[in-house]
């Protein structure tokens, strides 16, 4: 009889099947004549040449009577055992995908497609950490940081816009100035493509206007942040090509500043719209601030409630773009507080004009297919 060759140090099927052979006083031809198969199938099985495949196993378990899952299993540990290892960046590449879009970042510019281990520097690079143990929402982070309450794809978006901003030159801000600005900046609201201008107005109060495109499930509108004492920074997703809620955002951002918002920690702002967007019990007194600025400035709210409680519950289209007219502003800015007001978001959503296309060209903008020029 061949003798069986170990080649690992789990042993092949064939060698508890060479037992089984022996237990019964039974030879590799009576084998081969029980499972009705030629007995150089059975040598190479019982020599370890061959594996024991789903139908032969059920047939050995026929033949020795016992469980068919027994010589599945024994194929499936010794196979197990030859398999070489796999490249340990496996494990590393996992665990950032795991806790980020890694995916989307690296498509997006914002990190290059390289070995785990330089992706992994590259990590903590992006989020300004020592070592890839530190990341927030990495498994095993060495230390708590005060993101630990920021999704991992909202935390990015953030770390992309400080990336930019810290690239970005700008006077010195001034307070004065930004108030000065806003009735400027209300004219701008009679057409969408007047939104250009709003990058070069907020430029020379000295607040940096950056634009990035939200992440997958992100779900971020905005962010007010310091890099220090005279230096603010907006950042917007425009999640919604929306003249209506890019104006709301924008200017519930521009208060943030003006009140010294997020000079300790972000302001991130999460879909504002709906009740986020009002002054309810559940909203932080430093949003209920902002939210009532950004809606007066939009449309004055007395002269929306006004309008709405003469009007309602029906909108003829012709009331809201006399309204409009009387306020000098786009007719969509109106449907949007009245779509906030009644909570009715289909009322009249051809008015809702896009805006991104006007305000991408005069900013630092990463996304759409642009990838801002800084790097980690």
């Amino acid at each position: 009889m061949e003798m069986f060759e170990i080649v690992s140090e789990v042993p092949t099927p064939g060698y508890f099947i060479r037992e089984e052979l022996e237990a019964r006083g039974w030879s590799q031809r009576d084998l081969a004549y029980i499972l009705g198969t030629p007995e150089q199938a059975v040598n190479m099985i019982i020599s370890g040449k061959r594996g024991v495949s789903p139908e032969m196993a059920k047939a050995l378990g026929k033949a020795f009577d016992v469980n068919p899952d027994l010589f599945a299993n024994l194929q499936k540990a010794y196979d197990m055992s030859r398999a070489r290892d796999p490249d340990p960046g496996v494990e590393k590449r996992a665990r950032l995908q795991n806790a980020y879009p890694v995916r989307e970042m690296i498509k997006r510019g914002w990190l290059v497609d390289t070995d785990a281990a330089l992706l992994e520097e590259q990590m903590a690079r992006f989020f300004c950490v020592a070592n890839s143990n530190e990341i927030p929402h990495i498994a095993h982070a060495a230390r708590k940081t005060s993101y630990e309450g920021v999704p991992p794809a909202q935390l990015a978006w953030l770390f992309r816009v400080k990336q930019i901003a810290e690239s970005m030159a700008a006077p010195r801000y001034s307070a004065k100035a930004l108030k000065e600005a806003l009735p400027r900046l209300r004219q701008l609201l009679i057409e969408p493509e007047e939104a250009r201008h709003v990058p070069r107005i907020l430029s020379e109060c000295g607040v940096r206007f950056i634009l990035v495109e939200c992440l997958p499930n992100a779900k971020i509108d905005g962010v007010c942040f310091w890099l220090n004492k005279h230096a603010p920074v907006i950042g917007m997703s425009i999640r919604h090509d929306r003249i209506d809620n890019f104006w709301f955002v924008l200017r519930h951002e521009i208060e943030h500043v003006l009140q010294g918002h997020g000079m300790d920690e972000e302001i991130i702002d999460i879909e504002l719209e709906g009740e986020r967007a009002g002054s309810g019990a559940n909203i932080s007194e430093e949003e209920r601030i902002a939210n009532a600025a950004a809606a007066d400035f939009c449309v004055p709210q007395s002269e929306i409630r006004s309008f709405i409680a003469r009007k309602s519950p029906f909108f003829a289209e012709r009331d809201v773009l006399g309204f409009a007219k009387r306020l000098q502003i786009h007719p969509g800015i109106v449907v949007g507080q009245i779509q906030n007001h009644t909570k009715r978001w289909d009322l009249l959503r051809k008015h809702l004009a896009k805006i991104r296309q006007f305000v991408l060209p005069g900013t630092m903008v990463d996304g759409w297919g642009q990838t801002a020029p800084v790097s980690i």
